[in-house]
């Protein structure tokens, strides 16, 4: 499946919907939505990753820029996983700078 990733903007959330194959091919494309979301002053990052089958080392160094870029006060949601995308977070300590969550909860993601 090609890889895809969307940015929409939900009461200052940004939420970068990821499909697909995440490699370093097309990471760039993923790095362009995080710049869009702290352009646009996103106060929370929600990442929709139900359709996500594989992300490579590449991906991995996206989220680290993500969280430089977003800032420590930016909280970044990861959710909807699948076991292939949360391993290599694990091994890397990457999760830690995450919330990993099931489904998109508004009043949980959204509320600020």
């Amino acid at each position: 499946m090609a890889f895809q990733a969307t940015l929409d903007m939900v009461n200052n959330v940004a939420k970068i919907t990821l499909s697909g194959e995440l490699d370093a091919s097309v990471a760039p494309d993923f790095r362009s939505r995080i710049e869009e979301a702290v352009a646009q002053k996103a106060q929370r990052l929600a990442l929709i990753a139900n359709d996500l089958e594989y992300m490579s080392s590449a991906g991995l160094r996206v989220l680290v820029f993500a969280r430089q870029k977003m800032g420590a006060n930016v909280d970044i949601y990861l959710v909807g996983a699948q076991e292939q995308i949360l391993e290599p977070l694990r091994q890397s300590g990457l999760q830690r700078s995450l919330t990993v969550v099931d489904s998109y909860d508004p009043a949980v993601i959204e509320k600020l």
